[in-house]
């Protein structure tokens, strides 16, 4: 007897509960987040730096009686910034947009496309400026990498890196930046499993690593890139930072006589007088039938003090 197959019953058609995209979590980029943003309203500009060595001189004499007070100083000095201006579109093609089935939005899915495209950007910019050697004061490698974890001690090397930051410059670090692969390293280490073993049943978090480690707060890399070109036969991924860690001072909001690590300067003028520091725009480009969105951002990852960061270099193999 003759039944009717799954094929005459059932037409396969477009799910518009789901769709498959890899758009990245913004947490998974620290550009933005591990100095914090500057926004400023012009592009290029100087800004003042007071010398370091008049604020930590003891100066103070012994004053006799009917004598002046000793007399003292401090130098100023000025550095600068410019912003250098990137830029990315996505045209939208009308008969794409008329032709999409749900739940497709080729106007929304080319903003996020943007944004990602963006974020990434700016991220692997943020590596090339802080996340590499020669540009901190001090870059080390641990004597043992902490991917030995019977003999490596990670906790002692932090430690002997905020002593280091500390009495050269009278700020303690109090962020510590990590790759992922040197995250994963350390969320099994004995040196820190072994500390909380008798006190909690959680596994190592960043907020635990950040008492152990005596930190305000530990962050993690997590963005990946692809690594090779949109034409090449065959893709590879990585993780955009390599297997290193970032020791810094950071101020929480940079002010008027504050000092801090490092921040990322961003301008303002993208967005035509709107205050915003990434702008997405979108025209008409009436010969392609297509309106294009153009995302825009200018930014400087702007090293301010390099005597506020310890850099350890390949900490894990």
């Amino acid at each position: 007897m003759s039944q009717p197959t799954t094929s005459d019953v059932h037409v396969d058609a477009i799910l518009t509960q789901m769709s498959v995209g890899y758009f990245q979590a913004r947490s998974n980029f620290l550009g933005t987040q591990a100095f914090g943003v500057v926004p400023v309203t012009k592009k290029s500009d100087k800004y003042y730096k007071y010398a370091k060595d008049a604020f930590l001189r003891d100066e103070m004499k012994l004053r006799a009686p009917s004598t002046e007070s000793a007399g003292s100083g401090y130098g100023v000095s000025t550095d600068n910034y410019s912003c250098e201006l990137f830029a990315l579109h996505k045209d939208v093609a009308d008969e794409d947009r008329r032709n999409s089935d749900a739940p497709l939005d080729p106007d929304a899915d080319a903003v996020e496309f943007l944004s990602q495209k963006a974020m990434l950007n700016l991220e692997i910019g943020w590596v090339t400026a802080f996340f590499a050697t020669g540009k901190w004061a001090t870059d080390v490698t641990p004597g043992v990498l902490w991917s030995t974890p019977a003999t490596s001690d990670p906790i002692t090397d932090v430690r002997a890196g905020k002593k280091t930051v500390l009495s050269t410059t009278g700020f303690e670090p109090n962020i510590l930046i990590l790759g992922y692969e040197v995250y994963n390293i350390l969320c099994e280490h004995p040196d820190l499993v072994d500390r909380i073993k008798y006190t909690s049943s959680e596994a190592v978090t960043t907020e635990i690593m950040a008492r152990l480690f005596d930190v305000e707060r530990v962050m993690v890399a997590r963005a990946v890139k692809a690594t090779a070109e949109e034409s090449a036969s065959s893709q590879t991924y990585g993780f955009a930072h390599g297997k290193h860690a970032l020791l810094a001072f950071v101020a929480p909001r940079p002010t008027v006589r504050s000092v801090t690590a490092a921040a990322t300067i961003m301008w303002s003028g993208v967005s035509e007088g709107l205050g915003e520091t990434v702008a997405v725009s979108r025209f008409r480009m009436p010969q392609l039938r297509a309106d294009r969105l153009e995302i825009n951002q200018a930014y400087a990852h702007k090293l301010i003090a390099a005597d506020l960061g310890y850099f350890f270099n390949g900490a894990v193999a």
